[in-house]
């Protein structure tokens, strides 16, 4: 009976590479990848000849199902990599994962190095429970939402950025989640693997510092504190009319911010008193 052998590849250092995973790759009749170039290079490093074939984001609806019907017309084995770490952990590979198991060809993990729980392991947080959220959201009222849903949650949450919006995200995150502490790992396994722990904004200091951020991919594992405009109305200092004005500085609709200042908490009779009270000034502003 075919098997698929899901294999984890090291995401720096060669030698992550498990003696299994390489008996794996040396023995399947062919291993899916997400890039031949990537993979070949691998495969050089331990002399490895089976053969590859591209299985990524832009052709694994087609290209998944092809493979596993060739594993059973062929009954043969094969493997799937990634250009590193676990396959389908923020990575391509789940849907070939899947029509294979629609085919009942058997589907075996060999355990690998992958980004987040080595993160979470020299955070120094309590990380019993977490959620994986990957690559969060660009726009910046998406990405300002979705850490509010965070900052409303007690586990830990494990992000991956580029390193070129890094500084982005951190300064979202101090904005909206400025009592949250967090740890934040770069070239993990590499020569110069770096850890950053502390407070958001004591990190954020030391990453702006740093000539060398944009070099490397990151992972962030963030304890989140409440979100900083998720309070009770009764204690709010700031007036209704700034919480929304805040809003739409970063690009939010004047709707838009309503809602966003409402969802916060604040009354709707008094967001919308607010809302009108903006309107009438931009108004007058503009007559």
């Amino acid at each position: 009976m075919s098997k698929l052998f899901v294999v984890g590849t090291p995401i720096g250092n060669l030698q992550d590479l498990s003696p299994r995973a390489i008996e794996v790759l040396s023995t399947v009749s062919f291993i899916a990848c997400e890039d031949t170039r990537q993979t070949m290079k691998l495969l050089q490093v331990f002399h490895i000849h089976t053969p590859l074939i591209a299985c990524h984001m832009h052709n694994e609806h087609f290209r998944g199902e092809q493979l596993a019907e060739r594993m059973l017309a062929e009954n043969v084995d094969a493997a799937l990599v990634t250009d590193a770490g676990m396959p389908c952990i923020s990575d391509p590979g789940y849907l070939f994962v899947r029509e294979c198991a629609m085919r009942e060809i058997e589907i075996l993990s060999v355990p690998g190095c992958c980004a987040a729980p080595s993160a979470i392991s020299v955070s120094g947080m309590d990380a019993r429970e977490w959620t994986f959220y990957g690559f969060l959201p660009r726009e910046k009222k998406e990405l300002r939402d979705k850490l509010k849903a965070i900052g409303r949650e007690e586990r830990l949450a494990v992000i991956h950025e580029s390193p070129y919006r890094i500084l982005e995200l951190l300064t979202m995150i101090q904005d909206v989640l400025p009592q949250s502490e967090v740890s934040v790992s770069c070239d993990l396994t590499k020569l110069h693997e770096l850890t950053l722990r502390g407070s958001v904004e004591t990190v954020l200091k030391q990453m702006q510092s740093n000539p060398k951020v944009e070099k490397g991919e990151y992972c962030l594992v963030l304890k989140p504190a409440k979100a900083s405009e998720d309070v009770a109305p009764e204690s709010q200092e700031l007036p209704v009319e700034w919480l929304i004005l805040k809003h739409m500085l970063d690009g939010e609709s004047l709707r838009d911010a309503q809602e966003s200042v409402q969802k916060s908490g604040i009354k709707r009779n008094a967001v919308k008193q607010a809302a009108i009270h903006i309107k009438n000034k931009l108004e007058e502003a503009f007559l």
